[in-house]
């Protein structure tokens, strides 16, 4: 077995693309579900609008990339006010279902065939991130610490960019929980009726925090678009937003390392464990499983370990328990 290869990929990949993309998703989620308790099961729809927006805009109209970035961070505060109004009167399950439905109807309007000349239906757009990758500063060659990590210069311009703005909106987001605003958001998510007894506008709080979080995660649409120089509809599916609940639930919810940690920690186990059964497969170590179905196992396994963590330790790595309820009276 190479070990070299399944510690290079692992590592890789706590700290790669996908790391930053689920880790500012995650963020987002912190925001909505593990400070003020809203229950956001779309969170892929706004990481499709972030994508999009800078796809269309550049591949599609020929405009400025920074102006699909405007529009992308102004269609996730649309969309959070869409959601929001009808919804956060009423009680958390029917945000739930309005998110996720949210989500699944960007997914569709993207990859249908009658807008297909705007979104490139189910094939998707590529030919945007070209301004992008103009600005970047890194020579060409190999960047990191070899053997163990490896990136190009253009994987280390997305990695700059990406864990920036990861470390930017955990710093506004630290700040903010220790604001006035904060401490509101954290009782609204204990008892919203306590708040309300005490002249908060409990609504207009929700709303904030629904904005905020759809805007982070319109963030990590971005950089999904930009790492791949491509975006395709179906990668926008439920599966994404669940994903990035496991992510905020095993680094601990209303943390605010608990998003980034989760997500590293997250894809460094998945990549490590798929990797070495792969590599112990093709060594003969493991005969009663073929390469093909790794990934089924993998995912198992993973699903099996997430089990027990939320069975002895739901609060996840930093959380406490009480972070994970809805109501914790």
């Amino acid at each position: 077995m190479d070990w070299t290869l399944i510690f290079s990929r692992a590592v890789e990949a706590g700290i790669g693309s996908e790391a930053i993309i689920y880790a500012l998703a995650a963020i987002g989620l912190n925001v909505q579900f593990g400070y003020t308790g809203l229950l956001n099961f779309g969170q892929a729809g706004f990481l499709a609008i972030g994508a999009y927006a800078i796809a269309v805009t550049v591949s599609t109209f020929g405009l400025p990339f920074f102006l699909g970035v405007g529009i992308g961070l102004l269609l996730a505060v649309l969309m959070a006010l869409l959601l929001g109004i009808p919804t956060l009167r009423l009680r958390a399950d029917y945000l739930a279902i309005v998110t996720i439905a949210a989500a699944e109807i960007v997914r569709l309007v993207v990859r249908s065939v009658a807008l297909s000349d705007t979104f490139g239906g189910t094939d998707g757009l590529q030919a945007f991130s070209g301004s992008f990758y103009d600005m970047n500063p890194y020579p060409p060659g190999e960047y990191g610490i070899p053997p163990i990590i490896g990136f190009d210069n253009r994987s280390m311009w997305v990695l700059t960019v990406g864990w920036v703005l990861v470390a930017l909106a955990s710093f506004v987001l630290f700040m903010a929980m220790k604001s006035p605003w904060g401490r509101v958001l954290k009782a609204i998510r204990e008892d919203e009726d306590a708040v309300r007894s005490l002249g908060k506008n409990v609504f207009s709080y929700k709303m904030q925090a629904l904005v905020i979080g759809g805007v982070i995660g319109s963030m990590g649409g971005f950089i999904f678009a930009l790492s791949r120089s491509a975006v395709q509809p179906d990668l926008f599916s439920t599966d994404l937003t669940f994903y990035a609940y496991t992510v905020l639930i095993l680094g601990g919810a209303a943390r605010i390392l608990g998003p980034i940690v989760g997500s590293m920690l997250f894809w460094l186990l998945l990549i490590f464990i798929g990797t070495g059964m792969e590599e112990a497969v093709n060594s003969g170590a493991i005969t009663f499983i073929t390469v093909n179905q790794v990934g089924a196992i993998r995912l198992m396994l993973v699903g099996l370990g997430l089990m027990l963590l939320l069975i002895y330790r739901p609060q996840g790595i930093f959380g406490d328990k009480r972070e994970i309820s809805i109501d914790a009276r």
